[in-house]
């Protein structure tokens, strides 16, 4: 087992937490609180290359592999956790279910757009009764001549409102349950398709959370990703390789909140020294450390199994289980530390603890990943 990271991975973390640091760090509280991303980051998030990361340069991406995409997650996430859901859904649900699944057409037409962050992608698998039950989906695409004529309703979609284009997941075979499911490239500006209020949210509240709704929308049958019926084994295989990402999220906000805390630690004085020379706080510090670091093992090596061609399935679940359940922990130890401080935006732990929630549950909630890892395991 090899822990180095190569000069490439070390660059590509560099760079991340350089622009982590120097742009996003600044108006992260008032973007959390109006809600807002500024479409100017966004666009330099496109040319550091963030967007498109796995994607072949032909196709306008920066040929990585998984572990520099993880990396660069981590260290944006630290800072601006909507940031980095915005850049792990076009990463790693969007542009690479279209270059592993998608025709030649298709990449050309969406996937180098995507890819160079000219347009933004958005994933639609969740419905008002379909979460965790994926299978059970309303939305319905049926065919009609040469196109597909859709209709639903898409809840708690990330870049819902950004988004240009959409892959979404509608049953034309409903006698077949989950085998009659299809994914289809749906462009925002089609007639019938509307967007619906931005939600109001807990947490990763400057990433667009967006109800989509389709009337009748004619998508081009060449706009089908895969085989007919192969939709819903496409969203499975799109989401084991997106939980990983999200667990790079969950790492680097536990980190964020560790790395806060650590420093005021060192300043803060009671009963006459800093509080880092209380027992009761160092035990804080090390356990935070210690879980830190076992969540990082588990998503680098997730990241390595996907990199290397192995099956990571339950690597993934089990990164994604783990970190999301340790960033949880660890900004509410945070918190904690910094006492009443902690409980005010000006110190950002609150709102570090507000982020972490949210990856306990999308992407596959923790009692989903636990399914998951079951499977594998009693195969």
């Amino acid at each position: 087992m090899d822990f180095n990271l190569s000069e490439e991975h070390l660059a590509v973390q560099a760079a991340a937490r350089d622009f982590a640091q120097t742009e996003l760090l600044a108006g992260v509280i008032e973007r959390d609180t109006v809600q807002y991303f500024d479409p100017a980051l966004l666009r330099k998030m496109a040319e550091l290359g963030l967007l498109g990361m796995m994607v072949a340069p032909e196709y306008g991406g920066g040929g990585m592999d998984t572990l520099a995409y993880v990396l660069a997650m981590e260290e944006i996430s630290k800072i601006d956790a909507s940031a980095g859901v915005i850049m792990s859904v076009n990463n790693s649900l969007v542009c690479w279910g279209l270059e592993k699944y998608g025709t030649e057409d298709q990449k050309q037409r969406y996937l180098t757009r995507l890819a160079s962050g000219e347009i933004i992608g958005a994933f639609c698998l969740s419905e008002p009764e379909a979460g965790s039950d994926a299978t059970s989906q309303h939305t319905t695409a049926f065919p009609n001549g040469d196109h597909y004529l859709l209709n639903g309703t898409k809840n708690w979609i990330t870049n819902g409102g950004t988004s240009s284009v959409c892959l979404v997941i509608a049953q034309t075979h409903p006698e077949l349950r989950h085998k009659g499911i299809n994914v289809l490239i749906v462009e925002k500006g089609w007639e019938g398709f509307s967007v619906g209020k931005k939600e109001d949210k807990m947490g990763i509240r400057a990433s667009d959370t967006n109800s989509l709704m389709f009337l009748d929308v004619k998508v081009p049958a060449g706009n089908r990703i895969g085989e007919d019926g192969f939709g819903f084994k496409f969203a499975m295989n799109v989401l084991n390789g997106g939980r990983i990402g999200i667990a790079a999220q969950a790492l680097g906000i536990a980190e964020g909140a560790f790395e806060l805390s650590l420093k005021y630690s060192k300043e803060r004085k009671t009963f006459g020294k800093p509080i880092a020379e209380h027992q009761a706080i160092q035990f804080k510090l090390s356990e935070m450390a210690t879980k830190i670091e076992a969540a990082r093992l588990l998503v680098y090596r997730a990241a390595r199994l996907k990199d290397e061609g192995k099956d990571y399935v339950q690597a993934a679940a089990m990164a994604k289980l783990y970190a999301s359940e340790i960033a949880m922990w660890v900004t509410t130890e945070a918190v904690q530390v910094h006492g009443g401080y902690g409980y005010v935006k000006e110190y950002h732990v609150e709102r570090l603890m507000r982020d972490a929630k949210i990856t306990q549950i999308y992407e596959g909630t923790s009692e989903i990943q636990k399914l998951v890892i079951a499977r594998e395991l009693l195969k």
